[in-house]
């Protein structure tokens, strides 16, 4: 990795009871030094059907979801397929072999996980975590879930990255939410 790369974290995906949400936050670091709090590193997708989130190197995660998009145009819309031909893609391609990002994918059924390892996870629980902050978030949603079954995809993933804000130093406060409850 280089220091001269900036870098995003953290960002939760998760269903529940319905709905789907994806929440990450806002802060870039290069090396050791906030150089953004205010990054937008989820968006919507597939006129607003699929939401997709970052972390990992910024400029390498906008080329991801470019080429996402591209495959999901490909394959009509079709999130898994275009997630499994990202992979396959991301892992053989010279030029995206050295892309450091990882991507969550998600609609209302599905959340998965997209390395560049030739991965696509789909977590058993419906949520997904990924970033600096990503074990905390993790854990946190899995308590909330089990404890707190009245609480609504959005607000298991905002609290769990504010608890994820409290600890990891690499992931503050400015969140930025994405959901579909349709």
């Amino acid at each position: 990795m280089s220091l001269s790369e900036l870098h995003a974290t953290t960002v939760v995906g998760i269903i529940h009871n319905g709905e789907a949400a994806i929440v990450s936050d806002g802060q870039a670091t290069m090396d050791k030094t906030v150089m953004k709090s205010t990054v937008k590193k989820v968006r919507p997708l597939h006129d607003g059907k699929i939401l997709a989130g970052f972390a990992g190197s910024t400029a390498d995660a906008f080329t991801l979801f470019e080429k996402f998009e591209e495959k999901l145009n490909e394959y009509n819309g079709s999130m898994e397929r275009a997630a499994v031909e990202l992979a396959k893609e991301w892992r053989k391609d010279k030029f995206l072999q050295k892309l450091e990002a990882l991507l969550i994918v998600m609609n209302k059924e599905n959340a998965l996980l997209i390395s560049g390892q030739g991965d696509v996870i789909e977590p058993d629980d419906d949520i997904v975590t990924i970033g600096s902050g990503g074990s905390y978030a993790l854990s946190a949603a899995r308590a909330m879930v089990k404890h707190s079954p009245d609480m609504n995809a959005r607000e298991i993933a905002e609290e769990a990255l504010h608890i994820a804000a409290d600890i990891d130093i690499y992931t503050n406060h400015n969140l930025s939410v994405l959901e579909i409850t349709d």
